[in-house]
């Protein structure tokens, strides 16, 4: 038998001193200092440089000299021991994280006390999508959303609170057109109540139809039940089951009609602008 069988093949393979150390790969960041192997040039990264000899990092020394070497393996020392630069990989720019009103979002935010001021809604679906939609706005402002149960008890809710300077009343109103009950209701009220709405029957309306997988709302005659119609002829069985589908299907702004959304802000505007 052979030397070479007798260690099962070459002799010298595997041997500690034919192995090669990896050397460690290091971002070439700014400002980070390094020498060049072979010159013994030290200084900090200020940029880089590309030709058609492949990539070069520019150093500068303590005396303002500015020097290119090539990114080439194992070309540069950090305390005295060989390393691989390479070129950092470009971070995208963060952009700021959006509330689902669209606005920025305050990170780590603590809800302000409550203003004294208010916006009002009809019904607890109206105050539910207002709070999906804008409750991290309306916490940062320290803006308090109350429901009405019903359009009929703005004139005796309105005398029992007293707007005010400062104690400011924004009304949210459905069905808001020329002419309705609900323009009769709401007109007259004093400097310090603001009232906007949207042209919709209920609020349900004002959720883009494409949210809720549908091309269009359904027309129910004058006379019977909206929501109970919606959902006979979409076959979303109770109104309590349609709700929920509406609900679920807003995620943010987008999901909603551009009256309901001009109409929540300028309340928001109102309701948090000084006096």
């Amino acid at each position: 038998m052979s030397g070479r069988d007798m260690y099962g093949g070459d002799i010298y393979s595997g041997h500690q001193r034919t192995k090669k150390t990896p050397v460690p790969k290091v971002s070439a960041e700014r400002d980070l200092v390094v020498e060049d192997a072979a010159s013994g040039f030290c200084g900090a990264v200020v940029g880089f440089d590309r030709s058609y000899d492949g990539d070069f990092v520019k150093l500068e020394d303590g005396r303002g000299a500015v020097r290119l070497f090539a990114l080439r393996e194992a070309a540069f020392l950090i305390d005295g021991k060989p390393v691989t630069l390479v070129r950092p990989t470009a971070q995208p720019a963060k952009q700021p994280a959006r509330s689902a009103s669209g606005s920025t979002r305050v990170e780590g935010l603590r809800a302000r006390v409550a203003r004294t001021s208010r916006i009002w809604v009809e019904g607890v679906h109206d105050a539910a999508l207002v709070e999906r939609v804008w409750g991290h706005d309306l916490r940062v402002e320290g803006v308090v959303v109350e429901h009405l149960e019903g359009l009929d008890n703005l004139g005796a809710r309105l005398t029992e609170f007293g707007p005010g300077p400062g104690a400011r009343v924004g009304v949210l109103v459905d069905h808001l057109v020329t002419g309705s009950k609900e323009t009769q209701l709401t007109t007259g009220l004093g400097p310090h109540v603001l009232v906007t709405g949207h042209p919709f029957i209920d609020v349900w309306q004002a959720v883009r139809p494409a949210a809720v997988g549908i091309d269009a709302w359904p027309t129910v005659p004058r006379g019977e039940d909206w929501k109970t119609g919606i959902c006979a002829r979409l076959g979303w069985g109770t109104p309590r089951e349609g709700w929920r589908r509406v609900y679920d299907a807003v995620g943010s702004f987008r999901d909603l009609e551009a009256p309901l959304i001009g109409a929540v802000e300028r309340l928001i505007d109102f309701v948090t602008e000084p006096e």
